[in-house]
């Protein structure tokens, strides 16, 4: 999703104010970031062959987010031309100054180039068994209809499925690899297409980093070998802009930090924000966890999160 393109579904909110998406260490100063919302409210029309999973995998946002948004059950079939109500705000944890960063809960990457926000969009990532890892690397490969060499450990699964054993596979319409290929600098990982579109915005690889056709293309002719990344696992996001606040909050998939509501009053009082925020709306989104930013100021958090 190219940020330029996106003004007609109400992309891009505003480019002000304080980021606090991110855990300050103890003792460590607070930090004033530039920061902004991504994604907003839109209404889209279904085409054939839509369908809930299909939609949310596109635009990042789960498909029972969008059934709930619209009074449906998650297994509801698309009529031809339905509308459908999307919601798909989200809070970018960390700005760059260069460079790729992917926030894993989220399931979200941000491109940013000489400190502007370029493109962001869903990727599909490891499964809990599977987990794609955090910490920075770099792009050290870039290839177009790659040559996927399977690796040992996914041939085995495969024999202990009782699938076909397969140990390279040819660029085509059959590579789950896609059209484009960025090799990460953490051995055995990569930012690549895919043949299975639903996969994306959801836990499905065995840690590699998926995108959809279009996205990882323009993405692929945006970068180059050294340009430098960075795996984050944040699940719990606070941002405030203007005198609004909002909060985001994704499921600890991996099980790395389940203490949510202490997260929470940590950045709350990290961040002076204990007497403007609706802590009971707070506690619901954060029982939820559905993945979308939504306002929690006192006063004016409650009408605006519906």
């Amino acid at each position: 999703m190219r940020i330029h393109r996106h003004t007609a579904v109400g992309f891009l909110l505003v480019l002000l104010s304080l980021l606090l998406g991110y855990r300050p260490a103890a003792g460590q100063q607070r930090r004033a970031l530039p920061q902004q919302l991504v994604g907003g409210e839109f209404s889209y029309t279904a085409k054939r062959g839509d369908s809930l999973i299909g939609i949310g995998a596109r635009f990042g946002v789960d498909a029972a987010v969008i059934a709930a948004d619209n009074n449906l059950s998650a297994s509801s079939p698309l009529k031809l031309g339905q509308v459908l109500r999307i919601n798909n705000r989200h809070i970018i944890p960390k700005r760059l100054e260069e460079g790729i960063l992917i926030n894993i809960p989220q399931r979200l990457l941000f491109h940013f180039n000489e400190g502007r926000l370029l493109r962001f969009f869903p990727v599909g990532l490891g499964r809990r068994d599977w987990p794609t890892p955090t910490g920075q690397f770099t792009i050290i490969a870039r290839e177009e209809n790659p040559t996927w060499d399977v690796p040992k450990s996914i041939q085995d699964e495969m024999q202990r499925e009782g699938k076909t054993v397969k140990t390279c596979v040819p660029p085509g319409p059959d590579n789950p690899l896609g059209k484009h290929w960025l090799g990460l600098s953490i051995p055995g990982y990569g930012i690549h297409g895919t043949i299975a579109p639903t996969s994306i915005y959801r836990f499905q690889t065995h840690g590699c980093i998926r995108a959809h056709a279009d996205d990882i293309a323009e993405l692929f002719g945006e970068v180059s070998r050294g340009t430098p990344a960075i795996l984050i696992y944040e699940r719990l996001l606070i941002a405030k802009i203007w005198q609004q606040v909002y909060l985001e909050a994704h499921r600890d998939v991996y099980k790395k930090d389940s203490d949510a509501p202490r997260l929470f009053e940590e950045l709350l009082q990290a961040f002076n924000l204990e007497s403007v925020v609706d802590r009971q709306l707070a506690q619901s989104i954060i029982r939820k966890e559905d993945g979308v930013a939504r306002p929690i100021t006192r006063g004016i958090g409650a009408m605006d999160s519906q």
